[in-house]
């Protein structure tokens, strides 16, 4: 899912440069939607592997 905010994040700067302003904002609101949904997924799964580790391993 990074990965694909990192290419609409690059599509919205050529988008910008080239002067396609409305596609541009689209990209970026995409990039950056997907950026949170990446960031919240990582913080989920590191919050369950720290719980769920610690009650399997008896710790």
């Amino acid at each position: 899912m990074l990965k694909w905010a990192l290419i609409f994040a690059v599509v919205a700067l050529i988008a910008g440069a080239l002067g396609f302003t409305g596609m541009a904002g689209a990209a970026a609101g995409i990039a950056k939607v997907l950026f949170f949904v990446a960031v919240i997924g990582f913080v989920l799964f590191l919050a369950l592997g720290a719980f769920v580790g610690k009650k399997i391993s008896g710790g």
